[in-house]
């Protein structure tokens, strides 16, 4: 397997709204995705959301485009899931529901189908964060370690996207 290398990466800070906020292809029509409400992540082609607790007004948010699968990292998160994404732009934007999209200068390789490991934790200082899924009210875990990454927002999150079908590229 190659070495994987990292291609780009992009620190940004969003606002939520609605307990969510999403990344999205920007040649794509965005919806509310008809998703589980039990999962964190919601995803349809062209857009990935992440629900977050009702307490997270601001949020640190670090995307990294990778040549392949990244490597895994010993950090302790508060959560973390993959999903795999039809890019069909190759144009990423942050979106929330109040604030509309925001073009994000990540540099992907091409269109195509992605994964993404997204990965999370929550500020410690800010007090006890409590859980967005349905049919959860229950506190999540916020383990030490990356508080530098904060920058006195409630929530970093880390967004790592490698192309998952190489040799198939699309106009």
């Amino acid at each position: 397997m190659p070495l994987s290398r990292l291609l780009d990466g992009v620190e940004t800070t969003v606002s939520p709204s609605y307990r969510i906020f999403g990344l999205v292809d920007t040649s794509v029509d965005t919806y509310s995705p008809n998703a589980d409400r039990s999962k964190w992540l919601l995803s349809a082609p062209g857009m990935v959301y992440l629900q977050v607790p009702p307490e997270v007004i601001r949020a640190s948010v670090r995307l990294e485009s990778w040549s392949t699968a990244p490597p895994a990292n010993d950090t302790s998160w508060s959560g973390a899931e993959d999903v795999e994404v039809e890019l069909p732009g190759g144009e990423l934007a942050l979106e929330t529901i109040d604030g509309g999209r925001r073009e994000i200068p990540l540099i992907l390789p091409s269109s195509g189908v992605y994964r993404m490991r997204w990965q999370w934790v929550f500020n410690r200082e800010h007090g006890q964060f409590t859980s967005p899924l349905t049919g959860v009210r229950e506190p999540l875990p916020m383990p030490p370690g990356l508080e530098e990454k904060m920058d006195g927002t409630d929530q970093y999150c880390l967004i790592q996207i490698w192309r998952t079908a190489a040799g198939q590229e699309t106009a």
